[in-house]
């Protein structure tokens, strides 16, 4: 192999007809992640070696990042199990950038979720940061205005030396760039588990408000159109992150190695944001495509790919910030903040206005072509010269090897349910005991208040959020006029997954979509990030396949498409083949739901004393991968709770006609913790106490008091109902066929002098101040 100050010289040099001529020279595929079959496929592509920089372009396109060649095969399943009629709100599906949904009169969303993980363990702030800052750009190139973010974030266990470090970088990161750019971070999720531990999840979503007639598309066509690349300029940090390249693997002669992870300024992003939107109402531009992962080598190849020619780019007119880039490393900085977009000619001074009034600097670096090939320049020697198609969309797709994990049996045989795991996995059983044992769930870090890490989001800005954590949902204000819009909530359950992947992965879209039902707004779009491990263990391989087919069906049942999303695989420190050789997978589902008028949202606290409280579902006693299985013994076995996705359509259906006719004032989903952590977060939520009775659920449902406290039963859920509606509720319920039981009242005291208190008749009360110390002090005491 060529030496590395070799190889960077030869970067400089290394024409199309050089490559040609010297089919000797090696070249360092597998440094930058090629497979040797998959350098050979290169080369009986071009019919001789690659240069050295469409070396980097095949490479970081190629990766498993960008080309999604061990899940490609398996994602299919969510176009083929898409009927007609889930496309009825549908205007953009997977293959763009995002999704798009109609929402109603002429208003439409995009929303997509993504990942950043590997980068936000290696550097935490900027790892996080430019997660935002890329799935922002995802938006903006849709045509939209970004209107709001969350996030989704998973840590080590909560006392691991390197677990503050993480959490600090992350939670800065994700605050600082959101917050700078002016988005409201309006929910997401944080979960500890020692899974994590080595490689912690930094999921990002974006929201986007856009127009039916300002939908934009990344491709490039029309011959003469010019390419323009705009905002910041190109940089070293970032190169190869799509791939596993180190920056040495170029040139290890420079002073010190480029960042690996990317460096985010989300004021730059900002003003890209404005100027971007004034290009798109002065309609000059023909396709947009944002630079994430593999920079310039992506926007190029899928402009080119997904156009109707080919085309010619001069690199050499790249502005840089450092002119000591290599062509290879300019086709693969991830440098953030940039967009390519194809402009008609006849359009392209109005373009250059607009950029110069925003201070956007601009470079105008080729033009669409009818060749069909991707042909660049450097300083006029030809550097690449490929059909873009094998670059963007016709790389290696595998079908890996998969199988039922040896350890599977066994992990499903060890249930806290079975005669042997009740007397080994012990249960609380009298009052103080199930008073404590809820006490310690609220303080568990999994279920105490994520205040610490929200309150460092701001919720409110832009004024259009009517809902945020720790609501059931996020909600955004569209049209002010009418009250339009949107609700969003994002879920997963890792032990839920492991125990069952086909099923964990339901659960989680099961969740989401019960926690955007729960808001009153009816569900209709789907986004999705899949965080598993190594597709070359058979083992983790077996997992996605069975989480994307689970969730393809559920989407299927629930009528609710996909319409894209992200696949971070690789996630995990152990061996192949062990039961702890990957990260715990992790489907995170994102939930679009539409409400006619924001202002009959609702929300997941009591606010008004003497209301019904009524328990919707049906209670069975599902303990196996729950909160208290894994506070109180640290166990992960058993089979999770069953799901019925019939059950969770019909209470979704309920809850929008309640909402639509005011017939609940709060509801709250239930789920982790189940029906406790419920009944105390509805109540802490505005310092309103609640007086249940379990009797009627214990008879009705055959199950014991601590089952009915704490199993995590799916397709349930708490309501608060004035008593003025509790016979129209009922009568709802009934109609629809769903259980029903009132359970007790809200009541912000007992008696004169009483504090407020979550009161379980017979069992035990639990005053607000106590079960606030419990469920608000974990975290600040954990980090300060």
């Amino acid at each position: 192999m060529t030496s590395a100050p070799d190889l960077a010289h030869l970067d400089t040099v290394d024409t199309v007809g050089r490559a040609a001529a010297t089919p000797e020279v090696s070249l360092p595929f597998a440094e930058l992640g090629l497979k040797p079959d998959e350098y050979g496929r290169i080369v009986d592509i071009l019919g001789r070696r690659p240069t050295a920089s469409e070396l980097a372009m095949y490479s970081v396109m190629w990766s498993e990042h960008c080309s999604y060649k061990s899940s490609k095969n398996h994602l299919r399943q969510f176009g083929d199990k898409t009927t007609e009629a889930m496309k009825e709100h549908l205007l953009v599906g997977i293959g763009e950038n995002a999704g798009v949904v109609d929402i109603g009169d002429g208003w439409a969303v995009t929303f997509k979720v993504e990942s950043h993980n590997h980068p936000s363990f290696v550097e935490p702030y900027q790892g996080a940061a430019t997660g935002v800052g890329g799935i922002v750009r995802d938006i903006i190139s849709m045509g939209a205005r970004p209107v709001a973010v969350m996030d989704q974030l998973r840590f080590g266990a909560i006392d691991h030396p390197d677990t503050a470090r993480v959490v600090h970088g992350v939670v800065a990161g994700v605050g600082g760039y959101g917050n700078s750019l002016g988005l409201p971070n309006i929910g997401g999720e944080v979960v500890f588990d020692p899974s994590y531990q080595g490689n912690p999840l930094v999921n990002a979503l974006c929201l986007g408000v856009l127009r039916h007639e300002d939908i934009h598309l990344a491709n490039a066509s029309g011959v003469g159109n010019k390419v323009v690349l705009f905002g910041a300029r190109t940089g070293g940090d970032g190169i190869g992150g799509a791939s596993i390249l180190a920056s040495e693997t170029f040139d290890e002669t420079k002073p010190s190695k480029r960042p690996s992870v990317q460096v985010g300024d989300p004021f730059m992003e900002k003003v890209l944001i404005e100027c971007c939107l004034e290009l798109y109402a002065a309609r000059v531009v023909e396709g947009i495509q944002d630079l994430g992962a593999a920079g310039i080598s992506c926007a190029t190849s899928e402009l080119a790919s997904n156009g109707d020619g080919g085309m010619y780019v001069e690199l050499d007119k790249v502005l840089l910030r450092d002119p000591t880039l290599t062509p290879g490393e300019i086709l693969m900085s991830e440098s953030q903040e940039r967009m390519m977009a194809v402009v008609r000619p006849d359009k392209l001074e109005e373009f250059l206005a607009i950029t110069s009034r925003w201070d956007v600097e601009t470079s105008v670096i080729g033009e669409v072509t009818g060749t069909g090939r991707l042909v660049i320049d450097h300083h006029g020697q030809r550097i690449v010269d490929v059909d873009p198609r094998t670059v963007a969309h016709e790389g290696p797709v595998y079908d890996r090897p998969y199988a039922r994990p040896a350890w599977q049996d066994g992990l499903q045989a060890d249930s806290v349910s079975t005669d042997e795991g009740v007397t080994r996995y012990r249960r609380p059983g009298t009052a103080e005991e199930l008073r404590a044992t809820l006490l310690r769930l609220l303080a568990s870090p999994n279920l105490a208040s994520k205040a610490w890490v929200t309150d460092q989001y701001d919720r409110f800005v832009q004024g259009n959020t009517k809902m945020a954590m720790p609501d059931d949902g996020g909600i955004v204000r569209v049209d002010e006029a009418s009250g339009l819009g949107v609700a969003l909530s994002t879920d997963a359950n890792g032990r839920y997954t492991k125990l069952d992947p086909y099923t964990g992965a339901q659960l989680a879209l099961a969740e989401a979509y019960r926690n955007v039902a729960m808001t009153g707004a009816r569900p209709l779009a789907v986004t999705d990030c899949l965080n598993f491990g190594s597709p070359e263990d058979p083992d983790s391989m077996w997992q996605l396949v069975e989480a994307i087919r689970g969730l393809a069906d559920a989407c299927q049942t629930l009528g609710v498409p996909v319409t894209g999303g992200n696949v971070s695989l690789y996630n995990g420190t152990g061996e192949p083949g062990q039961i702890d050789s990957s990260i715990h997978p992790t489907p995170v589902v994102g939930v679009l739901g539409v409400l006619d008028d924001v202002s009959r949202a609702v929300g997941s606290g009591w606010t008004t004393p003497g209301q019904g409280v009524f328990l919707l579902g049906t209670t069975r006693g599902e303990l196996d991968g729950s909160a208290w299985a894994d506070v109180e013994h640290a166990h992960l076995g058993g089979l999770p709770p069953a799901v019925d996705l019939d059950a969770e359509r019909t209470l979704a259906e309920v809850m929008a006609v309640a909402a639509r006719d005011s017939l609940v004032d709060a509801a709250h989903d239930l789920s982790e913790g189940g029906l406790a952590q419920a009944l105390v977060e509805s109540s802490l939520r505005y310092g309103m106490g609640v007086q249940v009775s379990l009797d009627g659920v214990c008879e009705r449902d055959g199950v014991t008091p601590f089952e009915a406290l704490f199993a995590e039963s799916t397709a349930r859920a708490v309501v608060a109902v004035p008593r003025s509606e509790e016979t129209r509720f009922a009568d709802l319920c009934a109609a629809r066929g769903v259980p029903a039981l009132r359970l007790g009242v809200t009541a912000d005291v007992a008696a004169p002098g009483e504090p407020a208190a979550v009161r379980v008749d017979g069992l035990f009360t639990v005053p607000l101040d106590e079960a606030r110390e419990a469920y608000e002090t974990t975290l600040p005491r954990q980090f300060g």
